[in-house]
């Protein structure tokens, strides 16, 4: 990593300053790209503004900046983008100092301030190098996100591509699955769950691959084919499908074929079943076509339950010389039959299972040695 020091003079910085909601926002002779086009809209608070042009214009420091160098000899704001446009929106005469705009300075206020010193690093290397340098330096402020960081490396017209459709509050994404979508969109919460659904995870790679292509079609209508399959199937819209990793059960289950009339009879007959206490895990359990009952976080008998149960079999057992295990007792286990197991060595186990119409009531709990609880089959 090669990283110089250099002095930047705010008119310097202000030069053909450009903020532009489609195109992002430039300074320094239009070379220093200072909100990129992936990045959040975040702007600083008045006071912090004003704060910023108070530093200036007694003299004093400002925290030092980072610029990354571009193959092309331009620059990227890396850390210091607050400040700067703190500096080029006073100067530009969007805000007021001490009740007064730059306009309205006296000329040597006005050059005090345009001569005044920024301390900038220009830093230059690797895709890998300035990752890393990246998150050294984003310690303080407004903290980047992971997504955010990744989209400064793999910068270009795809990661621009990505913001209009991902990354604006009212913006493609949010107007189709907002609903659907934890997070914020200026937070690149959006872009980052949606790559990580088309990426399979690994969104590094996928974006090191797709860095140079010249638009985001291709993760648009991902997105759209996602939110219009989930739409088809479930017909009413619930809470509880907020946040859902959506993409990754279209990945896995869009070649399925399902009724969705069939669909909203069984997702209803759950959502109002009492033993079924993770409401969100129905959709993955009737999706996985009832093969994952552990999404549904089933209700478990109490401990008073259990332990009633230990004793009421085990009183028997010893009455009749078997096992206090019922499937030990009955040689169905393959333990020994007479055992009598501690209630430390149980587990609890419905007589008949939930998915055969069990609940999780006193009379329908039965204890079973650890072994032989885990080679039943049909829970």
């Amino acid at each position: 990593m090669n990283i110089e020091l250099h002095k930047i003079t705010v008119r310097e910085l202000v030069d053909g300053y450009v903020n532009s909601e489609d195109e992002g926002v430039v300074a320094y002779g239009g070379r220093l790209d200072v909100r990129p086009k992936y990045q959040r809209e975040f702007i600083y608070k008045p006071e912090q503004q004003t704060a910023v042009i108070d530093t200036a214009m007694r003299g004093y420091p400002l925290n030092t900046m980072y610029w990354a160098v571009r193959e092309d000899g331009t620059f990227e704001i890396i850390d210091g983008q607050q400040r700067t446009l703190s500096l080029c929106e006073y100067v530009a005469g969007k805000f007021a100092y001490l009740f007064r705009y730059f306009g309205n300075l006296e000329k040597d206020e006005q050059e005090r301030l345009l001569g005044y010193e920024l301390t900038v690093y220009f830093c230059e290397g690797t895709d890998s190098e300035k990752l890393e340098w990246f998150k050294t330096i984003n310690i303080a402020g407004e903290e980047l996100t992971e997504q955010e960081l990744l989209n400064a490396v793999y910068a270009g017209p795809w990661t621009s591509d990505l913001k209009k459709y991902f990354s604006r509050p009212s913006g493609p994404a949010y107007g189709l699955g907002g609903r659907y979508m934890r997070g914020e969109p200026i937070r690149q919460d959006y872009l980052a769950t949606v790559l990580k659904w088309k990426s399979g995870g690994d969104v590094k790679s996928y974006m090191a691959v797709r860095q140079h292509a010249v638009a985001a079609t291709e993760e648009w209508l991902y997105f759209k084919a996602v939110i219009g399959w989930v739409e088809t199937l479930f017909t009413k819209y619930r809470k509880e499908m907020k946040g859902l990793p959506w993409g990754e059960f279209y990945n896995e289950f869009s070649e399925n074929s399902y009724s969705p009339a069939a669909l909203e009879e069984e997702v209803a007959a759950l959502m109002a079943d009492r033993e079924v206490q993770k409401k969100s895990g129905i959709y993955e359990y009737v999706l996985s076509g009832r093969t994952r009952p552990e999404k549904l976080s089933l209700r478990q008998f109490e401990d008073e339950e259990k332990r009633e149960a230990y004793e009421r079999q085990t009183a028997i057992a010893k009455k009749r010389g078997v096992s206090n295990c019922p499937r030990c007792a009955n040689g169905i286990g393959g333990m020994d039959a007479t055992r009598i197991w501690a209630y430390e060595e149980m587990e609890a186990d419905h007589i008949t299972p939930w998915s055969k119409g069990g609940r999780t009531v006193p009379e329908n709990c039965q204890m079973l040695c650890a072994d032989c609880n885990r080679r039943k089959g049909g829970k």
